[in-house]
């Protein structure tokens, strides 16, 4: 390693100690409360020792580590429009994946079809954000729209739950830049006007 390289390995470090020291948060700033409500969901009940399926871009790997029953497809290589698992599975989640397909209908019919009887499918979605092709952005749901996305793929309409979150603090931090870290005392509040994320938990009669 050269002087320079450490010298700057060092400066990166001593950053992130200072970071840590001041309480900064490096967490997703647009997706904390999602994943607060998917955790506590999956640890309600311990569903998370259930089997569970992830339908999601390979990056997203949060719920990996939680489901010991865990298994994975990747998107666009599974093509969620068009492919089904050979297996049925109590928890079937699609975390940030609804808005890269280009048949958002025929999607949520695939994983009620995949959803075991009496299990459940978590569905996780931007609104309020930019476009982020990868390699495809399609599509965007308010929390009524995203129900009746999911009422019309099969899950009865009493069996589905949707949330928003977003304020315009976080939508302002987000236009035409990158995705924020939560960083110093930012605002969670919530503003029903101004979802940012959305999402919906789906159980199949």
């Amino acid at each position: 390693m050269t002087t320079r390289s450490l010298a700057g390995t060092l400066k990166n470090r001593g950053k992130q100690v200072a970071k840590r020291l001041l309480g900064y948060d490096s967490r997703n700033w647009l997706r904390i409360r999602q994943i607060e409500a998917f955790t506590l969901f999956l640890e309600a009940g311990n569903r998370k020792a259930a089997d569970v399926i992830e339908i999601s871009p390979g990056w997203n790997r949060t719920w990996r580590a939680m489901c010991p029953n865990y298994r994975c497809v990747d998107f666009p290589d599974f093509d969620i429009c068009k492919d089904r698992t050979d297996e049925q599975y109590s928890i079937v989640i699609a975390d940030q994946v609804l808005e890269h397909v280009q048949r958002p209908l025929a999607a949520v019919q695939n994983i009620h079809a995949i959803t075991r009887s009496g299990g459940w499918a978590m569905v996780a979605t931007p609104f309020l954000f930019r476009v982020h092709a990868r390699p495809h952005d399609y599509n965007r749901w308010t929390p009524a729209g995203l129900k009746q996305l999911m009422v019309e793929g099969g899950f009865s309409e009493a069996s589905v739950k949707v949330h928003g979150w977003g304020n315009k603090a976080c939508a302002r931090a987000h236009i035409g830049g990158p995705v924020r870290a939560y960083g110093l005392w930012r605002d969670l509040s919530n503003d029903e006007e101004y979802p940012l994320m959305v999402w919906a938990f789906a159980k199949k009669g």
